[in-house]
């Protein structure tokens, strides 16, 4: 349930970034506007495949993986790689691999975040990002508490075994 609940609010926000570009990039943005435009419709279209996707079963999501997997073999581009890259990054997922994401990420924030999808994958790749860093700071944190757990372990051992 939370996982549900924080795919939903991460897909909610995401939408908000895709509304808040069309708004920006209205009219006063016409050169280029086809462009842009058809971006920002994929970049719609992406953040409710994404919502679509977190709310199917795990055999569905599976055959969604590897649907994105054959469109993104198929053509390279920045729509197949930020639709496989949402695959991906799901939480929760089995096939759940955010490196991977941040790698098919990578070309597309490594260029000036000029259209819709660059500036959609930039946002997605820093959310990535952000996750795999909060994921080590609580493996780092865990292993910090098992170390601490093992010195009382042993100063409770040696309290027992020490004659009275």
């Amino acid at each position: 349930m939370i996982r549900l609940t924080a795919v939903v609010v991460w897909s909610l926000a995401l939408a908000g970034c895709a509304n808040l570009w069309q708004s920006v990039a209205g009219p006063a943005h016409d050169e280029g506007a086809p462009r842009e435009e058809r971006e920002s419709r994929q970049v719609v279209e992406l953040i409710g495949y994404a919502q679509r996707v977190a709310g199917l079963q795990a055999d569905e999501q599976q055959r969604e993986l590897n649907a994105s997997s054959q469109i993104f073999a198929k053509d390279r581009g920045a729509y197949g790689r930020v639709r496989l890259a949402l695959v991906l990054s799901l939480p929760g997922t089995p096939f759940c691999d955010e490196p991977k994401a941040v790698g098919l990420l990578d070309p597309l924030v490594s260029k000036e975040a000029a259209g819709p999808m660059q500036q959609f994958a930039g946002l997605l790749h820093a959310q990535i990002n952000e996750r795999v860093r909060e994921q080590r700071r609580a493996t780092q944190l865990k292993e910090q508490l098992d170390a601490l757990k093992d010195v009382e372990r042993k100063i409770i051992e040696r309290e027992q075994a020490r004659p009275r």
